[in-house]
């Protein structure tokens, strides 16, 4: 192999795999892979992608479940020179064609059960649990030896949630995702020897890039999980193979209501991590309350800067629970008004970054491109508050604020006073068109318990001033949501917005 400068995601692998060649690096169901063997496995995937007459720089859609194969087959697009794209296994019909058709992918890396949605046409390999699948072809094929990719080259599409638009795919290139495996390490206090679990969909960046790659260069054994199964994770916790877990909030909410939990033996988590979307502070001084030992840190950030920008330490959360922290090693961050000013600490604004874990832009959208990269900095979309220590406090997506009869409203706050309802499981604020309001506050609620729409405005107005309770509550039995646990605010507005 061409021997280059090694700051590639596969040289992370590598690295480690020359210093703890015998330690056990990956765990799903009955395999075990050492960290030698999973780098000997990465090689010769490698060979066998580009044995499918792939060149450098194509790009390798993957379609399937959490397993070692879909690590294996990441880090083995890296190595290779290729572009993996990583692609939600909830995606079916017209919304898994754009993402296969406008990310250009040669070929589709997909588990046996997904491959029949694969558009017509498209070439695919099976990915595990097949005859002649990836995993099944390691055996037989040669290790790579070709030239090792360089720093600036691209190694992933990684395609924004949709949370409001379609996707769109940010590119990430090998030096952008190593320096924020190293903002991770320093942020998030990984070590060699944590035994985190990885139970989130491996497709989203912040379990793939914020947990499981960084925790591979620190040589941690780390536990694969086909998905966030409370049973499951509250044994291995039990049993003492897990001390450290990444959830988002409706993961976290989940774990909490659940009936065993305050009964469990749970004092083997050590460290729980939180992010992806805003935790409800209720939820979290009743995670502290019941686990006063476990360091909790909040985790924010999204997909185009690989994603984690702040993060609020364990010994930071007194007095801020809900504020996302400071700036993690690779980060510049401002908040600044409509005129790209900044604005003065405590005023809500845009928060906007400048970072070698930026991407370089979006795959073919140069518009999109354009509008999001101004002046040098990285329009995030959040809206902001900075205090003068540095922490920052996410208010809302800029599209999420209600203008509720001319006076913006953020629907987070909302949502906190919604969650101290003993009575609530789940809660989204939205706007919705009304002839008076411009946009009603809206809250859509996920009951646990006896509950009713006055009962619960009357609630939020003994806490908020009356012109930020909702207008209506509408009850369902489940929040629309993405793989990585953001509720998709776009879908309810759309469900609701013509019924209003």
């Amino acid at each position: 192999m061409t021997q280059g400068q090694g700051s590639t995601v596969d040289g992370v692998l590598r690295r480690s795999a020359r210093r703890t060649p015998a330690r056990v690096a990956v765990r799903y169901g009955e395999r075990r892979w050492t960290y030698q063997e999973l780098d000997d496995a990465v090689s010769r995937a490698a060979a066998v992608l580009l044995g499918q007459g792939l060149g450098r720089g194509d790009r390798v859609g993957t379609y399937g479940h959490n397993s070692d194969a879909y690590l294996i087959a990441f880090l083995a697009c890296a190595r290779a020179g290729l572009v993996h794209v990583p692609v939600n296994q909830n995606l079916t019909g017209d919304d898994l064609a754009y993402i296969v058709g406008q990310s250009g992918s040669s070929l589709v890396l997909a588990d046996p059960d997904l491959t029949g949605w694969l558009p017509d046409g498209v070439p695919a390999l099976p990915l595990r649990d097949a005859d002649g699948s990836l995993l099944a072809r390691l055996a037989d094929a040669p290790p790579y030896d070709g030239p090792e990719p360089r720093t600036e080259d691209l190694v992933q599409l990684l395609y924004t949630s949709g949370t409001t638009a379609l996707p769109k795919g940010a590119m990430m290139t090998h030096r952008a995702l190593v320096h924020e495996y190293l903002s991770a390490i320093a942020a998030l206090d990984l070590s060699a020897g944590d035994r985190p679990a990885h139970a989130l969909p491996l497709y989203h960046s912040a379990q793939m890039h914020v947990f499981l790659l960084p925790y591979l260069a620190v040589g941690a054994t780390n536990i694969i999980l086909d998905g966030p199964d409370g049973d499951t994770l509250l044994d291995l916790v039990e049993a003492g193979d897990v001390d450290s877990l990444f959830a988002p909030p409706t993961v976290w909410i989940g774990l909490s209501n659940r009936p065993d939990f305050a009964t469990r033996d749970l004092g083997g988590l050590r460290k729980a991590y939180y992010g992806a979307s805003i935790m409800p502070v209720p939820v979290l001084e009743r995670l502290r309350e019941r686990l006063p030992q476990l360091a909790l840190f909040n985790c924010f950030g999204q997909s185009e800067i690989g994603p984690l920008a702040t993060v609020l330490a364990p010994e930071e959360h007194k007095g801020r629970l809900d504020s996302c922290g400071r700036t993690v090693l690779f980060v510049e961050a401002r908040v600044v008004g409509e005129d790209g000013a900044d604005v003065p600490d405590g005023t809500p604004g845009e928060i906007v970054y400048r970072s070698p874990q930026l991407c370089e832009g979006y795959w073919d959208k140069p518009e999109e491109t354009e509008a999001a990269f101004r002046d040098g900095w990285f329009h995030s979309g959040d809206l902001a508050v900075r205090d003068g220590d540095g922490y920052y406090t996410i208010v809302d997506r800029v599209k999420d604020v209600i203008n509720s009869g001319g006076v913006l409203v953020a629907s987070r706050q909302v949502e906190d006073a919604l969650y101290t309802h003993e009575a609530v499981a789940e809660a989204a604020v939205i706007g919705l068109p009304d002839e008076r309001w411009i946009e009603a506050v809206t809250a859509v609620v996920v009951p646990r318990g006896e509950i009713d729409e006055a009962g619960l405005i009357a609630h939020v107005k003994e806490q908020l001033p009356a012109f930020k309770a909702p207008k209506r509550v509408l009850f369902v039995d489940a929040l629309p949501r993405n793989a990585s646990g953001k509720i998709l605010k776009r879908e309810l507005r759309e469900r609701f917005g013509s019924a209003s």
